[in-house]
């Protein structure tokens, strides 16, 4: 008698392959699947295919994000398609500087029939919260999101409680009008994945947008628009999953260190991005290239990404503000100047 198991301790080769071979065959159909929320988006928002991959992207990575765009360029339409197509539940605040913290998280409500205290859940309980003009309430009211972005649960009397999963949240600011608004601190900025900058729409965009509207279409009524949910919240879970599991060479690690590294070191910057800034990088970069159908992902995602991931966490000297000197134009000049692996 023999104390080895009568079972191989690894699979066999041909378990492997046939293992390999189910994951990308699920890989490529929530892929496909998420390809049609792209299209399904489009149905009712005209020239923003940057954006629509950008908040997929942020979805992947279990991020958040800054949408900046002056009004009129259907940001609010852009997000409730977005949530449609998804099949999520969606809510939207309307940032005021009168908007109270328990306002969007919730608070205890006095229930007389029951003799005692009930916690009624605010909007942030819901999969995709649309936080508009985020910019328009006290930094009290903004920093009520923290914990719901960060840890993804409410605390209120002693008691967490968790949120829905998926979660995510989409802020718009309005990058013109600054009268009356609240400069959102680097802490709570810090917590959105991507900043999205929102451009007008191309003459060619806008006309088909105007066609649109001739037509009849209406953008508080996006079932008639034909936008429907494309995937359940169970396959998105499933595709965050995927997306994670993209392979990263230790090369690859090391160059989002040093990109980030040069972002501290610029003379014209102050506050350089933080070691959450190259976890962000990183997520980002790996649901791009799972949504490319890359096994790993490759200098070019990373450089791709670095841009709207690192935007909003830079913070520039008072001679460089003044000089007219771009965050953006910096991290270009960061991407030229760093050594790319090969």
């Amino acid at each position: 008698m023999t104390d080895t198991p009568d079972t191989p301790a690894w699979p066999a080769p041909a378990t492997d392959q046939r293992r390999s071979a189910a994951e990308a065959h699920d890989h490529a159909a929530l892929r496909d699947a998420m390809h049609r929320v792209r299209l399904e988006v489009g149905k009712a928002v005209v020239g923003q295919d940057g954006t629509i991959t950008g908040l997929l992207i942020a979805l992947l990575s279990r991020g958040h994000v800054l949408l900046e765009g002056v009004p009129g360029v259907a940001k609010t339409l852009l997000v409730r398609s977005f949530s449609r197509a998804l099949g999520l539940d969606t809510r939207r605040v309307q940032f005021t500087p009168d908007l109270m913290p328990g306002d969007v998280t919730g608070s205890l409500v006095y229930d007389a029939r029951a003799g005692g205290f009930e916690f009624r859940a605010g909007p942030v309980f819901t999969h995709v919260l649309l936080a508009d003009e985020i910019n328009r309430t006290p930094p009290k009211t903004q920093a009520a999101l923290l914990e719901a972005m960060e840890e993804r649960q409410v605390s209120s009397d002693g008691e967490s409680r968790p949120l829905p999963d998926p979660f995510l949240v989409a802020a718009t600011q309005n990058p013109i009008e600054h009268e009356g608004t609240y400069t959102l601190p680097e802490a709570q900025l810090d917590r959105f994945l991507l900043k999205l900058v929102v451009e007008l729409p191309g003459r060619d965009a806008e006309v088909d947008v105007l066609r649109r509207h001739a037509n009849g279409f209406d953008p508080r009524r996006l079932a008639e628009a034909g936008v429907e949910p494309q995937v359940t919240a169970s396959e998105i879970l499933s595709a965050q999953r995927a997306a994670a599991s993209v392979a990263v060479d230790d090369d690859l690690l090391g160059y989002v260190v040093d990109l980030a590294r040069a972002t501290r070191q610029s003379p014209s910057v102050l506050l350089g991005v933080s070691p959450r800034a190259t976890t962000g990088l990183l997520a980002a970069a790996k649901a791009w290239a799972w949504l490319g159908g890359y096994p790993a992902i490759t200098p070019d995602h990373v450089q791709t990404m670095l841009v709207p991931v690192w935007r909003h966490r830079i913070r520039l000297r008072p001679e460089a503000e003044i000089e007219g000197v771009s965050v953006d134009a910096i991290l270009t000049s960061v991407l030229q100047q760093t050594r790319v692996p090969i």
